[in-house]
C-alpha cells in the first residue's frame, strides 16, 4: 500500500488549499432569511459539551414558525446565495458555503482516513464497542488492541435491538477511532481506522512529517 500512495502530493494539496468546504443546506421547505453576509466570520458550537450553538446562519420560516440554523464549524462565509432572501426554498437546498481553515490535527485525520484500513457502519445506528475490545481498550489503549476478522468488535443499537458487528476487514491494531459511543452513526461512515502492524511506521512517519512542516 504504501507504494500506491503519492504522500507527496497529497501534501501538496493541503498546503496549496488547506480548507474544508462545508456546504450549507436547508433541512426543510420554508422561506430564508440570511443573518450572515457573505465573506463574514462564524463560529461552531462551544462550550465543554458543545451546548452552546454557533453563530446563527439564516432563519426558516415554515408556517409562520421560525427554525434557526446555527454553524457547526468555524471558517469563512462564501457562495451565499443571496438571491434566495425572503423567498421560499425546497429542503434539501444549498444557500451557503463555509470554508473552515484546516487544523493539523484535521490534517492528520483527513490523510489517516484515506490511509488506513477504514471499518464503516454497516447501517445508520448507534454503536458500542463489544465488552470484550473495550476492556481491552482501558487496560492497553486502541493502538494496544489487534483485531481478527471475525472478532465481535462492536455493538449495534438499531430499533432498541443490540446486535453484535463482526470485524470484517484485514488484521491489524485499532489506531483511530471515529465514533462516539452511543451517538448515532451515518451508514458507511468510517467507525474505526485499522493498521496491520507492518504499515505502522509508515503511517508514523506520515504523522512526524505534518507535525513537522506544517505550521
Amino acid at each position: 500500500m504504501n507504494q500506491d500512495i503519492d504522500f507527496d502530493a497529497i501534501l501538496s494539496k493541503y498546503r496549496s488549499d488547506p480548507f474544508d468546504y462545508v456546504h450549507i443546506h436547508t433541512k426543510h421547505t420554508g422561506r430564508v432569511r440570511f443573518k450572515v453576509a457573505e465573506g463574514g466570520q462564524v463560529k461552531g458550537a462551544g462550550g465543554e459539551w458543545h451546548h452552546l450553538p454557533g453563530s446563527l446562519l439564516f432563519v426558516l420560516y415554515r408556517e409562520r414558525n421560525p427554525k434557526p440554523i446555527y454553524s457547526e464549524t468555524f471558517g469563512e462565509v462564501s457562495a451565499l446565495r443571496r438571491e434566495l432572501e425572503g423567498n421560499f426554498v425546497e429542503a434539501n437546498e444549498k444557500v451557503m458555503t463555509i470554508k473552515h481553515p484546516l487544523t493539523k490535527r484535521e490534517i492528520i485525520e483527513s490523510i489517516l482516513r484515506r490511509v488506513l484500513a477504514n471499518f464503516n457502519a454497516p447501517e445508520r445506528a448507534k454503536y458500542f464497542f463489544s465488552m470484550d475490545i473495550q476492556a481491552r481498550i482501558d487496560k492497553h489503549g486502541s493502538r494496544g488492541v489487534t483485531i481478527q476478522p471475525g472478532d465481535e468488535v462492536f455493538t449495534m443499537s438499531l430499533m432498541k435491538r443490540d446486535i453484535p458487528v463482526y470485524y470484517t476487514g484485514e488484521p491489524g491494531i485499532i489506531h483511530s477511532i471515529y465514533f462516539q459511543p452511543g451517538v448515532s452513526v451515518g451508514h458507511g461512515e468510517p467507525l474505526i481506522g485499522v493498521c496491520p502492524p507492518a504499515r505502522l511506521p509508515f503511517i508514523q512517519k506520515i504523522i512526524s512529517r505534518v507535525k513537522a512542516e506544517w505550521e
